[in-house]
C-alpha cells in the first residue's frame, strides 16, 4: 500500500528555500571549517569539533558544504543514485592511488610483504567500529560476494527449503535459483508490507512460512527497492528458536544509519563499503560469528587448516592491497562526520523533497517517514506517470540520475541523495517532478 505524508514526520517539515544559503560557494567559504587538502585524520578531527546536535547539524548548510568539498563529483548533473555506488572522497582516492603506485614498484615484495599485512589494522578498526571481534571480519569485493559465500557456503540437499522475501535483491534470488536448478533445493518467498511499520507483523510472516524443511533464511537489513529497514534482531532471535541460520543482506545499511553488528545478534552480515562508507569501489565486508565460521564453506577453496579462520573467505588469488587499505581513510571520514549526524542529514534531505512532492495528491511514497523504518533512500510513485518514462525524462531532459523501480509491490523512482548533495540540487529534482506532474511527459 502506498502512503501519503506520515504522521511520524511532525516537526520535520521541509525547510523554506528562503533559508538556504543560496549558493554552495557561500557555504564552502566558511573559515571555521578545515581545508579539504588536509589528511583524512585532520578533516575528521575538525569536523568532530563542530558544535550542535545531529538534529541541529542536519540543516547546517555551511557544515555540509565543507563535507561536500571532500568529493570530486560532477556538478553538471544531479546524482540521486548513491544507493547504487557512491563516489569516494578525494583523499580516499589519493590513498588508494598512493598504495597502488607503491604496489607497482615490486609487487611480490611491496604489495605482498609490506602492504598486505597492513590490512589487519583496517580489519581491527572496522571490527571495533561495528562492535564485533576482529577475527569475525573478512573483506570482500561487495555485498553480493559476501552473501554468495553464505548462500553457497551452507550445506543443503534436495528438498531443503530456503526462505526469503519477494523484495530481496535480484542477484541473491538468482543465487538460490541456481541452487534450485543444480541441487534441487526449494526457495520459498513471502511478501512484506509496503511500507512495513509493524516489526511484529514482519516477524510473524517469516515465522508462519517456516516448515520442517526450512534450513536457511535470507533477509535484507535495508531493502534496496524502497529503503525499508527490517527488524533483523527480532527475526534472528525467532529463527534461532527454530535452529535456522539467517543470512543478512546489509548492502545499504552499514554507515548509512547507526547500529552495531553486535546488537543485531546475527550469524553473518554482508555489506558493500563503496556505498555509504564512501570506500573505494569494489570493497565489501563480511561478518561471520566465530562459532559459525567452520560451518560456512568459502566461495573459493581454502586449506583445511583455515576452517575456523575468517580469512578463508579472502582466499581469492591475487588481489590488490590498495583498495582495502584505503578503507581506513573512508572510515576516518565517517567517524569525523559522525554516524548520527550523517543519518540525520540523509533523513533531512529525504524529507526536504518528499514533503514538497507529497503536497500533490497524485504523489505517494513506498517508504515510511516514521523514525526507524527508513533513512536516506525513498521510493516515490506518481499516479498517472509511467515510472520508466519519468526516469528517462529526468535524465535526458534534466541530467538527474535516479533509479526506476518496476517491482509490482513498490513501483516508483528510488531517490538516494548523499552528504555531498546540495539543496539546490534537490530543488532541481523537485521542480522537474512538479513540472511533469502538472504537464505530463513530453512525447518521445
Amino acid at each position: 500500500m502506498h502512503t501519503k505524508r506520515a504522521s511520524g514526520t511532525k516537526g520535520r517539515q521541509s525547510p523554506s528555500r528562503r533559508h538556504f544559503l543560496g549558493s554552495a560557494a557561500a557555504a564552502l567559504g566558511a573559515s571555521q571549517f578545515p581545508a579539504f587538502n588536509a589528511s583524512a585524520t585532520e578533516i575528521a578531527r575538525d569536523l568532530a569539533r563542530h558544535p550542535g546536535s545531529p538534529a541541529d547539524t542536519a540543516a547546517d548548510e555551511a557544515f555540509w558544504g565543507e563535507v561536500a568539498r571532500a568529493f570530486t563529483v560532477d556538478r553538471t548533473l544531479v546524482n540521486l543514485n548513491n544507493g547504487g555506488v557512491s563516489p569516494s572522497p578525494s583523499f580516499v582516492q589519493d590513498a588508494m592511488k598512493r598504495h597502488l603506485d607503491y604496489s607497482n614498484e615490486a609487487p611480490t615484495y611491496t604489495m605482498w610483504k609490506i602492504l598486505e599485512p597492513q590490512r589487519e589494522g583496517v580489519r581491527a578498526r572496522m571490527a571495533r567500529q561495528w562492535g564485533v571481534d576482529t577475527e569475525e571480519v573478512a573483506f570482500t569485493r561487495n555485498a553480493s560476494e559476501g552473501l554468495q559465500i553464505c548462500q553457497f557456503g551452507y550445506d543443503l540437499g534436495p528438498g531443503d527449503e530456503v526462505l526469503t522475501t519477494t523484495q530481496d535483491y535480484g542477484r541473491m534470488l538468482t543465487t538460490f535459483r541456481q541452487r534450485e536448478r543444480r541441487e534441487g533445493i526449494v526457495m520459498r518467498q513471502i511478501k512484506v508490507p509496503v511500507p512495513a511499520e509493524d516489526p511484529a507483523e514482519v516477524v510473524r510472516r517469516f515465522e508462519e512460512a517456516i516448515t520442517p524443511k526450512t534450513r536457511l533464511i535470507l533477509m535484507c537489513h535495508m531493502i534496496n527497492l524502497t529503503g525499508q529497514i527490517l527488524p533483523v534482531r527480532d527475526i534472528v532471535r525467532m529463527a534461532r528458536r527454530h535452529d535456522i541460520p539467517v543470512i543478512i543482506d546489509g548492502a545499504h545499511a552499514m554507515a548509512h544509519f547507526p547500529f552495531k553488528l553486535s546488537d543485531l545478534e546475527c550469524d553473518n552480515y554482508s555489506t558493500s563499503l563503496h556505498k555509504w562508507l564512501f570506500a573505494p569501489h569494489g570493497t565489501g565486508l563480511l561478518h561471520v560469528r566465530r562459532e559459525q565460521i567452520p560451518e560456512i564453506w568459502p566461495l573459493m577453496a581454502a586449506p583445511d587448516r583455515m576452517d575456523g579462520d575468517i580469512r578463508k573467505y579472502e582466499e581469492i588469488g591475487t588481489h590488490p592491497a590498495a583498495n582495502y587499505l584505503a578503507i581506513g581513510e573512508a572510515l576516518t571520514f565517517h567517524q569525523g562526520i559522525g554516524g548520527e549526524r550523517k543519518a540525520e542529514r540523509l533523513i533531512y534531505l529525504r524529507d526536504y523533497w518528499a514533503n514538497r512532492l507529497l503536497e500533490n495528491d497524485r504523489v505517494s511514497l513506498n517508504t515510511s517517514q516514521k523514525p526507524g523504518f527508513a533513512c536516506g533512500i525513498a521510493n516515490v510513485h506518481v499516479e498517472g506517470l509511467d515510472t520508466a518514462a519519468l526516469s528517462n525524462w529526468l535524465w535526458n531532459a534534466h541530467r538527474i540520475i535516479n533509479v526506476p523501480i518496476g517491482h509490482e509491490e513498490c513501483t516508483g523512482l528510488r531517490i538516494s541523495p548523499s552528504v555531498y548533495t546540495t539543496l539546490e540540487e534537490i530543488d532541481r529534482f523537485s521542480e522537474a517532478m512538479e513540472w511533469a506532474i502538472k504537464h505530463g511527459l513530453p512525447e518521445a
